[in-house]
């Protein structure tokens, strides 16, 4: 798995819990690890993979049972009636960005490497890292930076950078993270900067919406005892997922009908989240911010 190697694989398999002949859904199909898995184990039935990510469809599976869906999972729904797929007993999403995004230094995602500031998942969209940090005002971007990043000082942050940009646009990685570093000291450079690229990264994909997005839908297209399965690498998208999971809101306040009763869509299959072993980690470093949470549609 050169491009990317699928994270709590097995962890992700036994929540799917997968049936003969079931339809499932692998919203976030990257290199493909997941849906091989799910083909291996499933005896006849359908799979059914999305990624708006062109190097990723480079990854599409040879099987009858799988179609590959080069959009964003927020039109799930879409395709599954243009597929003639009324309801699914799975539903994959790995939330995290792939190995592959994050060894291609022209993505702009890692801090490890110099590159554009684009940290686009789908190419073909115009928002990208630059046009935020050169265009969006000192509001917009310490916002950004506080509610994405949570980062404290976003403040200095932002002086700093529009300090910078007022000699010219800001382009590249390298210089992002010189003018970032100023802003931190020793150990914590590093997580430091990883938050400020999160917090673009976020922006630049509109991920907290269109996460949300795929869990209301999920809640439509899943049979009654099909099983969600979502795995998260940071504390917003984790909180995010569990408090809908749990209280059937964003917000984590419980809903309920007219009569109090509690409105949930979902029986939580393991109450803590699933996190890597040490084994796994031993191999796969990226494995260690991955919380694994399973639910069954009720």
């Amino acid at each position: 798995m050169s491009y990317h190697n699928p994270v709590m694989l097995l962890e992700c398999m036994d929540g799917l819990a997968i049936k003969d002949g079931g339809i499932y859904v692998d919203v976030t199909f990257g290199g493909g690890g997941h849906s091989k898995e799910i083909l291996k184990r499933l005896k006849g039935g359908r799979l059914i993979g999305f990624d708006q990510d062109a190097d990723a469809l480079e990854n599409k599976i040879d099987d009858d049972r799988f179609v590959l869906v080069p959009q964003n999972f927020k039109y799930l729904k879409n395709y599954l009636k243009m597929y003639g797929v009324s309801g699914v007993d799975g539903l994959l999403a790995d939330l995290g960005v792939s190995s592959h995004q994050f060894d291609v230094g022209e993505r702009g995602f890692s801090i490890r490497f110099d590159g554009p500031l684009d940290m686009r998942m789908n190419q073909k969209t115009d928002l990208t890292a630059e046009k935020i940090i050169n265009d969006y005002d000192e509001d917009a971007l310490v916002r950004l930076f506080r509610e994405y990043g949570e980062i404290k000082n976003a403040k200095k942050l932002v002086f700093e950078i529009v300090s910078a940009r007022l000699g010219g646009r800001i382009k590249t990685t390298a210089e992002l993270i010189d003018i970032a570093s100023s802003c931190t000291v020793g150990k914590m450079r590093n997580k430091y900067l990883a938050q400020v690229f999160q917090a673009l990264r976020i922006e630049v994909n509109d991920e907290m919406a269109v996460l949300k997005d795929l869990l209301l839908q999920a809640k439509e297209v899943l049979n009654p005892g099909g099983r969600l399965v979502v795995m998260t690498y940071h504390s917003l998208e984790d909180r995010l997922v569990k408090n809908y999971l749990r209280k059937g809101s964003f917000s984590g306040e419980l809903e309920k009908d007219f009569f109090g009763n509690p409105l949930l869509d979902f029986k939580i299959i393991n109450k803590k989240p699933i996190v890597s072993s040490v084994e796994e980690l031993a191999i796969n470093n990226r494995a260690r911010s991955a919380k694994l949470r399973v639910a069954e549609k009720l």
